[in-house]
């Protein structure tokens, strides 16, 4: 019974490992194929951090007047809101940090259009609603504007923003001749990015991107008043004080529903109103943030450090498997196995997960193949002591893997503990690097309790209990014991 129930675990385990070296395969073409009318469509790339794949890094700063000080709170809340919007953009392991003198660095590894991410979390996002009266403000104005009380006058004048032959018009931004100074007026800003409870990306009849939103229900009770009272004006829409579109209030708006399309000019592209979106869904930044430098980093670093990594892994690896093989023989080959099956499990969870591979998650995985192998180094001494003692094979193995787990049990629970601290250590202060470290680690450590223990011993015992191999100097022992039970 004990060898049909190892014959059929040996077929799981052969199962999961021809899945994960297809999977961990870097030509695999992933799952392509139709089960049961279900079309099954899944890629497993290879995701490269900044260190590896290249990037841009981006550093930022606070844009206040010199000699400002610049409340700590207020750039922890920044960094935060950037953090949020890098990570809508889609980018894997990006890096948001606080650094000294106000400013906060970003890096963006695989980044494929870096001046327009560096709009998405760079700009402050400010969302306003504001009341024009009877004045149509064409898309593109920059205004001036204060929450509630009476409008007034003021100078200086901001000239209406223009755009230079060939230039690409943002956030609904049509070319518009430039003007000459004229005094600015005040407008009454009614609501803001604050009173929305949610925006997306939506589509009009004729296939154009727009922004559909849904006020609070503060922010719907202010909507329906101010366009129940206005009806006829215009209610001008303002991103960062620039105007996005001004359209007249037909009726009453009381559904806490609204649509910001881009007003009569070019409309906006999907790529912009995804953009205004993160931003919108967000918040705005506490504080305006302007850009002191950005770096575009190569891969060429990347390339050269990967393939010292690949060759330290592969010569320490080739050098476990030996010393396995030379020092425990048949136990040793069998681990080696193992060890092979658990490289192949783990790096397959990477692409799966997907785990994003920098220079530390890497570092991460060698360790947790140091990890693994001495798994079986407790497992094969324990065994060769029971051997020693008098034990027959299979009662050594019995004792060998039962007697080992508790060591084995408490140091990877203790490396997990310490894998969650660096994680939240890394979350918590913008350490992505750490992170990937700590993730990889422990992914590796989950895998090698796998292995160490379900794989090596069914390897183990299907050998014991088949008779192919009998003598004891083939598991270890330079001196053969007499067999007591």
């Amino acid at each position: 019974m004990l060898f049909h129930r190892d014959i059929r675990m040996l077929i799981g385990i052969l199962i999961v490992a021809a899945l994960a070296f297809y999977v961990a395969d870097p030509a695999s073409p992933g799952f392509h194929i139709d089960l049961f009318g279900l079309r099954i469509d899944q890629d497993f790339p290879i995701r490269e951090g900044l260190d590896l794949k290249g990037g841009v890094q981006v550093l930022l700063e606070a844009d206040v007047p010199p000699g400002t000080r610049v409340d700590p709170g207020s750039m922890e809340a920044a960094r935060q809101i950037v953090a949020s919007r890098v990570n809508a953009l889609g980018v894997s392991e990006p890096l948001v940090q606080l650094a000294s003198g106000n400013r906060i660095i970003v890096q963006l590894p695989g980044i494929k259009d870096p001046d327009a991410a560096i709009r998405t979390f760079g700009e402050t996002g400010l969302l306003e609603f504001i009341d024009a009266g009877n004045t149509y403000l064409p898309p593109g104005t920059i205004v001036t504007t204060t929450l509630g009380g009476p409008k007034s006058f003021e100078t200086p004048a901001s000239p209406t923003a223009a755009l230079t032959p060939g230039a690409t018009p943002t956030a609904g931004q049509s070319p518009t001749p430039a003007a000459s100074p004229t005094p600015a007026k005040v407008y009454t800003t009614i609501l803001t990015g604050k009173d929305l409870q949610s925006a997306s990306v939506g589509f009009d009849n004729l296939g154009r991107p727009e922004i559909d939103f849904t006020l609070t229900a503060d922010g719907a009770k202010k909507f329906a008043d101010f366009t129940s009272k206005n009806v006829g004006k215009y209610l001008a829409i303002t991103m960062d004080k620039k105007v996005i579109e001004s359209p007249v209030i037909q009726s009453p708006i009381t559904g806490g529903r609204g649509t910001i399309n881009g007003g009569n000019g070019p409309g906006f592209t999907l790529q912009q109103a995804q953009s205004l979106v993160i931003q919108l869904r967000y918040g705005a930044l506490p504080i305006p943030l302007k850009v002191v430098e950005s770096t575009q980093v190569g891969p060429t670093l990347g390339s050269q450090a990967v393939e010292q990594s690949i060759r330290a892994g592969v010569i320490g690896l080739g050098i476990v498997l030996v010393f396995m093989l030379l020092y425990y023989r048949v136990p040793g080959l069998l681990a080696d196995l193992a060890l092979l099956i658990y490289a192949a499990v783990t790096f397959s969870l990477f692409r799966i997960i997907p785990v994003t591979l920098t220079l530390a998650g890497i570092a991460g995985f060698i360790l947790s193949i140091g990890m693994a192998v001495d798994a079986n180094i407790l497992i094969f001494e324990r065994m060769k002591e029971e051997l020693r003692a008098g034990r027959t094979l299979r009662a050594a193995i019995d004792a060998g893997f039962s007697r080992a787990w508790t060591s084995i049990r408490d140091s990877n629970f203790s490396t997990l503990i310490t894998c969650a601290i660096l994680f939240w250590f890394g979350m918590t202060f913008g350490a992505s690097i750490i992170q990937g470290f700590a993730l990889t680690l422990a992914v590796g450590v989950i895998v090698s309790l796998f292995t160490a223990i379900l794989v090596s011993r069914t390897f183990l015992q299907l050998v014991v209990d088949s008779g192919l191999v009998r003598d004891l100097r083939w598991y270890g022992l330079d001196e053969v014991p007499k067999v007591v039970s």
